[in-house]
């Protein structure tokens, strides 16, 4: 879809953008069960997308939008065979599967045979974040690459070497055996996840966030739950971007600066997403077994519940770390847990275990570990310690607003306190 044309359909808050971009997987699913050949009938695809942006705000939307896009797409399909080939037979035995009828579409969803198609094993994790925003997000390889903060032209060629493996793997548009769903599953959930982190808290650049992006893993994810309602990690997930993204108006200023949570104006958080996000995961820890988005979004919960930073169940929090910590550990869990227990044990004990931690030379090279000890200092009173570690961490982290924050506490900022 053109860029160009997007971001007017954004600005002007038009409902056949938004519809467009919620009939892309379906009208590929179609195609593809249709024609074969995933990735000419991706091209297909965009293509009757961009003649959807170019006609639809011209002469209206069809009365089946959905019929409208398969049938472009199939005949775009057909020219580039025709034009390829150049064999008559061929063309003839692809012509009748174009719907004669536009109305006469069958009503099926592919979105679940889709996400798992994008998140093959043979994919590299990169190309199935791209292959996913793109096919089952229907974003087009502009905005995958604004998102991701990667040049368009890296994106692409991700996009292009999924596709081409998935045609040379000779992997079928179907969905997987049931030995092989449940992991398929995991790896759509992981997907979404790294697409949600990056959006909620962008690793680099000149935002807090990136909106757009969270918005989309949110709203895929809901995809994704509405196919497989009972499974746990999946309620999980989801219910952990609705209680993180719940918080997002708050975590930055009007001029872009960084908010962190304990300082956050909590009555503008979104209150209907923070009721939705505990109903899902109230629900699946009582129905599913439990997994680390679970968990995850159990400890979301309870920061979400606390009307004061001083009012959080920090007893709470660090049961659930040290829960999350045998079931999916990392540098990340083990950072976070630390300053569960610096609240719950007081500041030394925190301090004692971030020692034991930065043996792991991946918590003692990331910044958060800098970040984590001057907190913890702080709160233990050693100001002048814990500006030299928020300086330390200003020079390691990439994201602008980050770096202004540290700054600040670096050179005197408020320091933090425990029962504020």
């Amino acid at each position: 879809m053109s860029d160009h044309l997007r971001d007017m359909a954004d600005h002007a808050g038009f409902a056949w953008q938004r519809r467009l971009r919620e009939l892309a997987p379906q009208v590929l699913g179609a195609l593809v069960r249709h024609h074969g050949g995933f990735d000419a009938c991706e091209d297909a695809l965009q293509e009757a997308l961009l003649a959807a942006t170019t006609q639809w705000p011209v002469q209206g939307v069809p009365d089946d939008p959905k019929a409208w896009l398969i049938t472009v797409a199939s005949r775009r399909f057909i020219d580039r065979h025709r034009s390829d080939t150049a064999r008559a037979g061929r063309e003839r035995a692809l012509a009748v599967l174009v719907p004669a009828d536009p109305g006469a579409v069958p009503d099926v969803d592919d979105t679940l045979t889709l996400f798992l198609l994008c998140c093959h094993p043979a994919l590299t994790r990169p190309s199935q974040v791209a292959l996913t925003l793109r096919a089952v997000g229907g974003l087009t390889t502009a905005e995958i690459a604004r998102g991701l903060l990667v040049p368009e032209a890296t994106v692409a060629q991700r996009i292009s070497r999924a596709k081409h493996r998935i045609r040379t793997s000779g992997v079928r548009f179907r969905p997987p055996g049931a030995a092989d769903r449940a992991e398929r599953i995991r790896s759509v959930t992981e997907v979404l996840y790294l697409v949600f982190t990056e959006g909620s808290t962008a690793s680099s650049g000149p935002t807090v966030d990136r909106a757009d992006l969270s918005a989309e893993a949110v709203r895929l994810a809901r995809r994704l739950h509405a196919h497989v309602p009972g499974d746990g990690e999946v309620t999980g997930l989801l219910a952990l971007m609705l209680l993180t993204e719940a918080r997002r108006p708050a975590r930055s200023t009007p001029r872009g600066d960084l908010v962190p949570l304990p300082e956050q104006d909590r009555g503008l958080w979104d209150t209907a997403m923070i009721a939705e996000g505990t109903a899902l995961i109230t629900h699946a820890l009582r129905t599913a077994p439990i997994g680390p988005y679970q968990l995850q979004a159990a400890i979301a919960a309870v920061h979400d519940e606390a009307a004061r930073p001083g009012d959080t169940d920090w007893r709470q929090i660090l049961v659930l770390y040290d829960l999350l910590a045998r079931l999916a550990p990392g540098p990340m869990v083990t950072l976070n847990r630390v300053v569960a227990v610096g609240m719950v044990r007081g500041p030394a004990a925190g301090i004692e275990e971030l020692h034991a931690a930065r043996e792991e030379a991946a918590i003692a090279s990331h910044y958060r570990f800098d970040a984590v000890h001057g907190y913890l200092l702080d709160l233990a009173g050693e100001h002048e310690a814990a500006r030299a570690c928020y300086a330390r961490a200003a020079a390691r982290t990439l994201s602008l607003p980050e770096q202004r924050y540290l700054r600040s506490r670096a050179t005197g900022g408020p320091a933090p306190e425990k029962d504020r």
